[in-house]
């Protein structure tokens, strides 16, 4: 009788059977009629293959006239070859369930993170619906509209807000009644960081106010006096029925009514108080997002051969190729006025210091990379820089291609408002501009994007656009040319009404996100970075970690800076450096925390957690063992799933997965926002729970044991086989 394999070797899975070819000579069938036979020497889950003494066979058909085509073989010898494995495309109804999930996905992402950064209308609503309640339905009804939620509170016309007639405010000259409006200013002042639209002819509830022209003049400046008691000015941006030059051009001169949007902004007490708003822009490469960022920045037009976007490269490299290969930064400041502050002197620059001390609002840029190439880094910028809003710049006559999608998916996924421009026009034939048009309008509208595209070719329409941007599902389209200047100054009118976005908690435990690290002669060590919550001191002791054993060190701040500016501290929602004492550059990298130090609490650091994740798109199926890049803020790492509620996972599925940190620990907590990748496989997430007891599996089945009992049940089934063919 045979003997009977005890399973041990038996094939559990498809690649099994090329394992048990290793060391054998094998057949390998290639596209484009060609052959390889080889000794196979290794192999990769991928069925990436390494053969020796190789034998490649090309078949090549030739055609001649008037007789039958006569195959020809070409034989080719090698002493060792690599055989790459492509993977299949996507089907289309796979690729669409990725995207039809997305959104919904998104949203509740944005929600959980709520848990981790709450804000104090977030709190008060937790506090509020943590009472108990006899109607599910409603609760159910206002956690589903929470973004109209949101739009009713920017334009204060909630139940619960008091009913003051503003009509009266304005045109009383009673001193009380100058006392409530000024209260109503400074109350709108603080809900928008700073600045704040006020509608002259309306109501809070909509309802018309019934102005004159006369009645118009004492109210504008009755709000103008308001404003002064603030310290605050007034912009008037667009009117109807007053006349002017910001008269509003689809305006007839038959309004009964006047009315107009004044933007009101604060004079900033200091630097830390200035107004800051981070973009980051991106799109493929040859899109022109440095160029459109010098044009804007540094003032002036571009000669069509890059003559804009020198300034702002980092590296020679980039200067010799004209590509953006790092994160780069740059910043353009607003005053009161809603002016740019620019240089009096023609042709000179002003420096960094210059524009945040005469600034009142300052636009972060961050400029990111647009080749493949350099994905991750784009991917690291966009995460760890913390954008407000997302600029994706689109050249009209290439169209939405290449990295613009994976740009655009990347966005959508992190929930970040998207503004799209589209340049180059002046050098692009009209019919392939409306091809453009019509393309960016078919991926805004799809399933995944859910998007409004409003084309702005108009100062009313963008003031209109700029007002009404509370709503993310709104994606405004200009279409400018930096050669020409088109529609440039709609864009800078645009970024300069464009209102804050994003909830952060200064009176929360002070948290410091590290995206850079620099050493400064006569400085020392120095960290760029985000203020995610609470606020910091010159001269705090603080906690920066974790190191590759997952330990933190104690320094202490010695100095802070905003836009290169010394600062005595700042709160959450800003961009910072500290300088540390005691510390090497070696020593801290990107990824790193700042926490205070706290005496009988010292943080806590994990390697393996688990995650409610969204597959966006996948070739074929994902497993235990699978490794990708991990992105958490600014936290960059491989990482190996270790565990699934399910067996696999496919393209649109959502799971809960157990991830392990391949480098060292990190430093994470339940609501972090997670996206990876691998290739072409993306993947967005939120942390539900730090650490992984293996002892309690997410699907109920220790993962061994469930690779155990299919090596049995193989093994079984073999050995019935070998029996049968025994008795036979």
């Amino acid at each position: 009788m045979a003997d009977i394999d005890d399973g041990s070797s038996a094939p559990a899975e498809p690649l099994d059977l090329v394992r048990l070819c290793l060391d054998e000579v094998v057949y390998v069938k290639l596209r484009g009629d060609r052959e390889l036979k080889g000794r196979l020497h290794a192999y990769d889950s991928h069925c990436n293959l390494v053969l020796g003494d190789v034998v490649e066979t090309i078949y090549v058909v030739e055609e001649e006239e008037g007789e039958e085509d006569v195959i020809k073989t070409v034989v080719k010898k090698s002493e060792m070859l690599f055989v790459r494995a492509k993977m299949g495309k996507q089907l289309p109804h796979e690729r669409r369930k990725g995207e039809s999930a997305l959104s919904e996905f998104a949203e509740y992402v944005e929600k959980q993170q709520a848990l981790r950064y709450p804000s104090h209308s977030a709190a008060a609503s937790t506090s509020a619906a943590s009472r108990p309640s006899t109607n599910a339905t409603s609760a159910t009804s206002v956690e589903d509209h929470a973004e109209l939620a949101d739009i009713l509170n920017s334009l204060d016309i909630a139940d619960t807000s008091p009913q003051v007639r503003i009509k009266e405010l304005l045109l009383s000259n009673d001193e009380d009644e100058l006392s409530k409006l000024q209260n109503l200013l400074e109350l709108r002042l603080e809900e928008g960081h700073g600045e704040t639209i006020f509608e002259i002819g309306f109501e809070n509830n909509g309802e018309a106010m019934g102005l004159n022209k006369d009645e118009w003049d004492v109210a504008f400046k009755r709000l103008q006096e308001a404003a002064r008691k603030l310290n605050s000015d007034c912009q008037l941006l667009l009117t109807r029925g007053v006349g002017g030059e910001q008269e509003a051009e689809s305006a007839d001169g038959k309004e009964k009514d006047c009315t107009g949007k004044i933007l009101i902004r604060q004079h900033p007490a200091s630097v830390e108080e200035v107004i800051e708003t981070r973009i980051a822009v991106v799109g493929n490469v040859d899109a022109g997002k440095s160029t459109m960022l010098g044009v804007l920045v540094k003032g002036g037009l571009d000669d069509g051969r890059g003559k804009a976007r020198v300034n702002l490269f980092r590296h020679k490299h980039e200067i010799e190729s004209g590509r953006t290969s790092s994160v780069g930064m740059e910043i353009m400041g607003y005053d009161t006025m809603g002016k740019v502050i620019s240089s009096d002197v023609p042709g000179r620059k002003l420096t960094w210091e210059e524009i945040g001390k005469r600034s009142a609002k300052v636009i972060s840029f961050t400029d990111l990379a647009g080749h493949e190439r350099y994905l991750r880094t784009t991917v690291f910028g966009l995460l760890s820089s913390s954008p407000n809003y997302c600029l994706l710049m689109v050249a009209a006559n290439n169209g939405l291609i290449g990295m613009s999608k994976e740009h655009l998916g990347i966005a959508l996924a992190l929930n970040v408002p998207v503004m799209v421009v589209i340049t180059k026009i002046d050098i692009c034939p009209p019919q392939i501009l409306e091809q453009t048009i019509q393309q960016i309008t078919r991926i805004l509208k799809s399933p995944g994007a859910r998007k409004i595209p409003i084309f702005i070719k108009n100062r009313e329409e963008c003031i209109n656009t700029a007002t009404q941007f509370v709503s993310q599902r709104i994606c405004p389209i200009f279409q400018v040319s930096n050669v020409t200047g088109e529609s440039l100054d709609l864009v800078r009118t645009f970024l300069n009404i464009l209102p804050h976005h994003g909830h952060y908690d200064a009176e929360a435990p002070f948290e410091f996100h590290v995206n850079d690290t620099f050493s400064v002669p006569f400085v020392g060590t120095v960290v760029s970075g985000i203020v995610k919550s609470g606020v910091v001191h010159a001269g705090d002791t603080v906690l920066i970690g974790p190191d590759s054993l997952g330990q933190f060190t104690t320094t202490t701040i010695r100095s802070i800076e905003r836009k290169r500016i010394p600062v005595p501290a700042t709160s959450a929602g800003q961009s910072a450096s500290f300088a540390l004492k005691r510390v090497r550059r070696k020593d801290v990298r990107k990824g790193m925390v700042v926490l205070p130090k706290l005496e009988h609490n010292s943080p806590k650091v994990y390697r393996e957690f688990v995650a409610e994740v969204l597959i966006l798109s996948h070739a074929t199926t994902i497993k235990t063992k699978y490794q990708a890049m991990l992105h958490v803020g600014p936290v960059s790492q491989t990482c190996a799933i270790i565990d699934i509620d399910r067996s696999y996972i496919r393209t649109g599925d959502r799971a809960t997965v157990a991830f392990r940190f391949v480098q060292r620990p990190e430093y994470l907590a339940p609501g972090d926002r997670l996206l990876f990748r691998e290739g072409r496989t993306k993947g967005l997430g939120i942390v539900k729970s730090v650490g992984y007891d293996p002892a309690k599996p997410l699907g109920g089945v220790k993962p061994e044991d469930e690779g155990a009992e299919a090596t049995a049940n193989t093994a079984a089934s073999t050995e019935a086989a070998t029996n049968a063919t025994v008795t036979a």
